[in-house]
């Protein structure tokens, strides 16, 4: 199902400019004003361009009923564009990037129940050949077959092959490991927090940084954990709870109405802030209309993010937070960051975080190059942008440019030889045989 359900939201990603367009001409949602527009695109692409509605109840009900309208209104399209087929709707650059093809398969290995030794041994086992730790993202790029290898750059992610479907394996479906892009581990590993911290993941769902967060921890501290969507919430609480998370307080709150003054929130010292983006940098995302917002939209998300930026900031006892986005765009990264530095005069500055990653920020302010990027290209990851900020003191020495939870543990690379499996504990945790 999960399989299903990530083909059918990559397809109505690649149709949505058609899709739009036909919602327009049939006058669907004018005529259905309580049907979410998202959820109108993917019923219509499941009704006219893919295997049929697989759904039930009102929805199928309601798409049925104005079939013979955007049937009508997809022919007039085709008629209007000299074209015979669906696919031929589809404009060159709306066709999934080959990114999305080069990208390896990342896996996270959760700390909360198992290590990383144990895991390693258990796709051994499943016929998978361990090559070691990368030396370079060349060799990621040369994966193939039943082939994996730890990753040069996070200690506890593992790299497979693009092509490598893992949603059935027992250690997926135990909450053993997690399906996460490298890019998107960067905001949590460069965080930081030391184990009994007290932290606030602001946008959480769908939770894979939040599961990053409290493995961090050890389960030790405490995470509050915000999403304004109710289903989000609820996905998020299965999440968590099949990754063996304990101590993290879920709220169906827009993190901007939040009191940074409430008694509740006075430990927080960890901000990770992930708020919505363009998703451009998503390269599973179609290159037409959806990862080239509009002038109008772009000023709209960065007003956002400049607003939840700085409220995130407002937090008493706030020392380290993490901006992140899956956006390419200037004006929802760096200008976002500059903005909100400028506000703040002295009280925060940038940090050079993780001085090895080789792709850094735009020049679009100085100092910019202390925050990171991503990209297909370059790093074999989504599109990225990571901006660490920590509050000043009088007479503080340069903040480090390493998270807290990262100096108690050797870097990838330090004290080990390239190629050589790292070295854990032996501490065990509901071992999968």
């Amino acid at each position: 199902h999960v399989r299903q359900l990530y083909a059918l939201v990559s397809e109505t990603l690649r149709y949505a400019s058609v899709l739009e367009k036909l919602l327009d001409g049939a006058a669907l949602l004018q005529a259905e004003k309580k049907l979410p527009p998202q959820l109108a695109k993917v019923l219509v692409y499941d009704l006219l361009f893919g295997k049929g509605l697989k759904c039930g109840g009102r929805w199928k009900a309601l798409a049925r009923r104005h079939r013979a309208r955007l049937e009508a209104e997809l022919a007039r399209m085709k008629v209007r564009h000299k074209v015979s087929r669906n696919e031929d709707l589809l404009a060159p650059e709306q066709t999934v990037s080959p990114a999305a093809f080069q990208v390896p398969r990342y896996v996270r290995v959760n700390t909360l129940k198992t290590c990383m030794d144990d895991v390693i041994d258990f796709f051994k086992r499943q016929g998978y050949a361990y090559l070691g730790k990368a030396a370079s993202v060349e060799e990621l790029k040369a994966l193939s077959g039943r082939k994996f290898l730890l990753d040069l750059h996070l200690p506890e992610l593992l790299v497979f092959p693009s092509q490598t479907d893992l949603h059935d394996n027992l250690l997926y479906t135990s909450g053993h490991i997690i399906l996460q892009d490298k890019a998107s581990c960067l905001p949590a590993f460069l965080l930081g927090p030391a184990a009994g911290s007290h932290v606030i993941d602001a946008c959480a769902a769908p939770g894979n940084k939040t599961s990053h967060l409290a493995a961090i921890l050890k389960n030790k501290g405490q995470v509050f954990a915000f999403d304004v969507d109710p289903r989000r919430v609820a996905t998020m609480s299965t999440l968590l709870t099949r990754a063996g998370v304990t101590g993290c307080q879920l709220a169906q709150q827009d993190f901007l109405t939040v009191d940074p003054g409430d008694p509740k929130y006075s430990r927080v010292t960890h901000i990770l802030l992930d708020p919505s983006c363009s998703g451009s940098g998503m390269v599973t995302r179609g290159l037409g209309e959806e990862a080239a917002p509009s002038a109008e939209r772009l000023q709209a998300l960065a007003g956002f993010q400049r607003r939840i930026l700085s409220h995130a900031l407002s937090f008493p006892a706030l020392q380290r937070l993490v901006y992140s986005t899956c956006s390419l765009h200037q004006e929802e990264n760096e200008d976002v960051v500059q903005a909100v530095l400028q506000e703040w005069g002295s009280a925060f500055r940038l940090v050079n975080a993780f001085p090895s990653w080789p792709c850094r920020g735009l020049a679009a302010f100085s100092g910019a190059e202390s925050c990171l990027r991503a990209s297909p290209a370059e790093t074999l990851t989504h599109g990225f942008f990571v901006a660490v900020l920590e509050r000043c003191r009088e007479g503080a020495a340069v903040p480090s440019s390493l998270p807290a939870a990262a100096k108690e543990s050797p870097q990838p690379g330090e004290g080990t030889e390239p190629g050589a499996a790292p070295k854990m504990r032996k501490k065990k945790k509901q071992q999968v045989k």
